[in-house]
Formats: C-alpha cells, structure tokens, sequence
C-alpha cells in the first residue's frame, strides 16, 4: 500500500525486536509514505530512525508511547509532536522505565521459581538503553523453550491470570494527557477497546481526557474488538476526537505487520497542526 500511513511502531529501544535503522528500512520495503517511531516512554531511537530515513522519501513522526495506569488497567497514550527535553516529561518517562525495571525484577523472580529463567536471561534480550519490560521475559522464556514465541508467552506465564503479574508505576491517563499538552505534543489513546482491557474507562470519563485535549482514538488496531471499535467511533463523533490506525508492529515473535492499519493523510495533517513540540523530520 503505496505512501501509507502507520503511526505506531517499535524499535529496540523499548520492546521492538529491530534497531531503528532495520525498522525505518522494513516501513521503507513495505511503502509506507509515513511512520511514527513509539517506543514505550523513550525518545532514544528519534536521531537514528531520522538519519536511517535520510533519502528515503519516508516521513517520520517522533512520538512514544506513554504508559499510563486506570485502576487496575494499564492504559497507553500515544504521543506525538512533543518536546522531547520537556523537564516533566524526562522526569516522569524516567520514573516510568525506573518502575518498569523494578517490575521486570519482581515478575522473574516469582517465574523463577517454577521455571528455569534468571534475570541475566532477561537482561541478555535487551540492550544498552532499553526499556526493559515484559516483552524481554517474554523473548527469555521464548529462548529457554518455556513458549514458542513472544505471544504465547503473553498468553499462558505472562498473562495475568498466570498468578505472575506486578504492576509498576505509571500517571493516570488524565494525567498524561496534560503532561503530552503541556510539552506540546498531541495525546492518541491507544487500542483503548481490546477485549476488556479498558472496559471501565466510561464516555464521561473519554469526555474528560477531550476536554484535556486528547487529540484522537486509536481505533483501527487488530486487538480492538468489532464491537468496541463502532463504540470508539462514536465516542470520537461525541467528542470531536480524530480516527487514526496503526499496526502497533513490534518486529519478529508478534504477528503485527507494517502497514496492517493506517491513518489517513487528513488525520495527518491535523497531527502535525496540533503537535508544536517538535517536528516531523521530512526525507
């Protein structure tokens, strides 16, 4: 699909299983016109994604995905367009990853002792800069022959129900919303209608991340339900939210593919209007 859209993609930076350059080369071979770079509350892969698609007639949109907590459920925010070097943003995505690395340790200590993994099993699926999460226990469970890929592993040891799960420290979705406006970016809920997942997030509630300028809904995603996509739709209609889509690609072990859900060129360009904290690097 020639100049297509895809606004939602991971490198190595946070659980991608590709550098930026090997991503912006895979969106280059799969034609997308324009690609977001949203590594889980990290920044760190823009100057090479940028540089890799120097000449390439690929747009790249700097963004991250913002992790964030609604009770029980853990809810991401796309963002977009922000200011990279915003004081509370580094603050807070680094009291995140802080979290997150914490959690990490606590989930393989439990796993560990029904399962052979160590931590240095974990830590050997990741690299300098990461941030490291459960997709690289995942990946360590995949090498030890504990799941036969990164999804199964979600879906049996790591899935909430397998009596493993830690929660981590993250802001409420409110909370980023404002942290995303405040560093001029635009906020995107991300597949906010996955099977139950964020069920309690009410139209009220979606009403008062608007009125805080959540710019859109991530409604064309493969792990938002049919039902719950007609319901985002008209969540977006009552609100005035825009409609984007994505593939939410992660490289091999998950069967996300680039170009799989896009964005339309309009959505777009109202982004690029909104977003006033950095700039879309045009190759």
């Amino acid at each position: 699909m020639p100049g297509a859209i895809d606004l939602h993609t991971h490198s190595a930076v946070s659980d991608g299983t590709q550098t930026p350059t090997q991503l912006i080369r895979d969106a280059v071979a799969a034609g997308l016109g324009a690609m977001a770079l949203t590594d889980h509350d990290s920044t760190a892969g823009w100057q090479e994604a940028f540089a890799a698609a120097s000449g390439t007639g690929l747009t790249v949109i700097p963004g991250m995905e913002l992790s964030t907590n609604y009770g029980a459920a853990s809810v991401h925010m796309l963002a977009y367009l922000f200011d990279p070097l915003n004081a509370a943003i580094v603050a807070e995505t680094a009291r995140i990853r802080e979290g997150r690395l914490q959690r990490a340790e606590r989930i393989v200590k439990k796993i560990a002792a029904d399962y052979d993994l160590s931590w240095e099993d974990v830590l050997a699926e990741s690299s300098d800069g990461t941030t490291l999460g459960r997709p690289h226990i995942a990946d360590a469970l995949v090498r030890k022959g504990h799941a036969p890929n990164r999804s199964a592993a979600f879906e049996s040891i790591l899935h909430w129900r397998g009596g493993y799960y830690e929660k981590y420290y993250a802001p409420s979705p409110l909370e980023g919303v404002q942290l995303i406006v405040a560093a001029g970016g635009a906020p995107v809920l991300a597949h906010p209608a996955t099977r139950g997942k964020y069920r309690q997030m009410d139209d009220a509630f979606i009403g008062k991340l608007a009125e805080a300028g959540l710019f859109g809904l991530e409604v064309h995603h493969r792990d938002n339900t049919e039902a719950g996509k007609k319901r985002l739709i008209a969540l977006a209609k009552k609100f005035g939210l825009e409609i984007t889509g994505a593939s939410d690609y992660h490289g091999v072990g998950k069967p996300n593919q680039l170009g799989e859900n896009t964005t339309t060129q309009d959505v777009l360009d109202k982004l690029v209007a909104r977003g006033t904290g950095s700039k879309p690097y045009f190759s």
